[in-house]
């Protein structure tokens, strides 16, 4: 089997897993509270980086039980050195991007603060309802760039468990 036959199939796997425990493992709690920190009113850094902590290990836990399954109905030919970069590194660049904090500040730095805000009250075209207030949305620019950031990560860590 081709090393890029493997990078599709391992690449695959971890996009679906992604998925699944981006929105159906991570508890509300979890999702609710990952970006806490000391400037949030109420709140600590510590329990922030708890629910986000425990969001990576359910999500990585996700995408090893995904690979697992792909790698022994397929045969693919992948080394537990490749499999623990791929899954450690993904993790933590995870872990990374749901504080925040961090991605808002890559926003900034990348000149995408307007787009961040795009579909909340922050942004000057925010969704409205017909009487003028808010309509929330599920769309939102911090949801585009927190998911295409885990994306890159993905195609890191497919690459890694291919290459290694």
């Amino acid at each position: 089997m081709t090393a890029a036959a493997v990078f599709a199939a391992v690449f695959v796997a971890l996009y679906v897993a992604h998925s699944v425990g981006d929105h159906w493992v991570q508890t509300s709690h979890q999702a609710a509270h990952k970006g806490e920190n000391d400037k949030t009113p109420g709140q600590s850094s510590r329990a922030g980086r708890l629910a986000c902590t425990l969001h990576v290990i359910g999500l990585t836990i996700t995408k090893g039980i995904a690979l697992a399954a792909v790698v022994l109905v397929l045969d693919l030919p992948v080394t537990v050195t490749g499999v623990v970069a791929g899954l450690g590194i993904d993790a933590a660049t995870h872990w990374w991007a749901d504080r925040r904090s961090t991605l808002a500040w890559l926003a900034k730095v990348t000149g995408k603060t307007e787009f961040l805000t795009l579909g909340t009250p922050a942004h000057p075209a925010h969704p409205a309802t017909a009487d003028g207030g808010y309509a929330p949305t599920l769309g939102t620019g911090a949801y585009a760039l927190d998911q295409s950031f885990h994306h890159l990560f993905l195609g890191v860590a497919a690459l890694l468990i291919a290459a290694l």
